[in-house]
């Protein structure tokens, strides 16, 4: 899962704040915070970019994950980190000084505390976190979302990350610093490697509709399925045409996805981009282009998927 998180803390932290009785327009401000802690502990893939920049023999891809290995899904995806910066985040929205500080002084403790337990590489990195959670917890103040509702979008963004990384790779590292293993390997649930990219690949694109349809009733106000058939363009449906991949290369499989994930998003790009139109008289005939273009990208690779899935089990 990549952007998924954020996807998935949006809609979680939209649903509680709907629950809370806040408005339409606050929801979805909270919402979208929330949607914006939940992709901040990927800031330990900035680590990752050094291996491009070294030469190791490896391709730049190989060597981009090869460096990732090394400190990713450790401390930025702790649930113990994720807790204490996500109270960190509500502290410093506060307009009390004393909250203030405390909010600091937990983001700065947790970097000495990772300094002395693990080093200065993971002192770096949880240090990049910090000063993420820090940026969007004052940002947050600027568009007067209060700290209880910052530290709800802060926990539930940043401890959901984790549990979103669980069909992909090695487990994370849920508490850190604690020298405890809550899960030692990623769930083989469907005991096939290609079964096992798909269906990570098939969460992820529910995280899509789900946030979709959270925004649409927050915006809209009406059934997210009615306008999403308003906007969705009929030729979405070529996308079941990737199902002859399925003969005309290898399987995929987590390891080796490169290639089905990138043949994937071209061909749904295809299927989704307007033809360019031949009397374009003012910038009022694109109103509304880019959210049917999402639409039916996002369909077309649902499609793509569904339809792959069947062919390869019917194959």
């Amino acid at each position: 899962m990549f952007i998924g998180h954020g996807f998935l803390a949006f809609a979680l932290v939209a649903a509680v704040a709907t629950r809370a009785g806040l408005s339409r327009e606050r929801t979805l401000a909270v919402g979208l915070l929330g949607g914006l802690f939940g992709l901040a502990p990927d800031v330990d893939m900035a680590y990752a970019f050094l291996g491009v920049l070294e030469p190791t023999g490896e391709s730049a891809v190989g060597s981009f994950w090869a460096a990732s290995t090394e400190i990713h899904r450790v401390v930025t995806h702790s649930l113990v980190v994720g807790s204490v910066f996500g109270l960190a985040a509500g502290a410093l929205a506060s307009d009390r000084r004393p909250l203030q500080l405390l909010g600091a002084g937990a983001l700065a403790g947790s970097v000495a505390v990772t300094l002395t337990v693990s080093g200065g590489l993971p002192a770096v990195v949880v240090g990049l976190l910090a000063v993420t959670v820090a940026v969007l917890a004052r940002g947050a103040r600027r568009y007067d979302i209060g700290p209880a509702a910052v530290t709800v979008a802060g926990v539930v963004g940043l401890c959901s990350h984790p549990f979103g990384d669980l069909l992909t790779g090695t487990p994370p590292a849920f508490l850190y610093p604690f020298d405890v293993t809550l899960i030692a390997t990623r769930p083989n649930l469907l005991g096939d490697p290609t079964l096992n990219l798909l269906a990570p690949l098939a969460a992820e694109l529910a995280t899509f509709w789900l946030a979709l349809g959270v925004y649409l009733w927050l915006v809209r106000g009406d059934p997210p399925l009615r306008h999403v058939r308003r906007r969705l363009r009929t030729r979405a449906g070529l996308a079941t045409l990737f199902a002859a991949f399925v003969v005309v290369a290898p399987d995929p499989t987590l390891h080796t996805a490169y290639l089905f994930v990138f043949s994937l998003l071209a061909l749904s790009l295809a299927v989704a981009t307007p033809l360019p139109a031949l009397d374009v008289r003012s910038l009022s005939d694109l109103r509304g282009e880019p959210f049917t273009t999402g639409v039916t990208g996002l369909a077309a690779i649902t499609l793509a998927t569904a339809t792959y899935t069947v062919a390869y089990l019917a194959v």
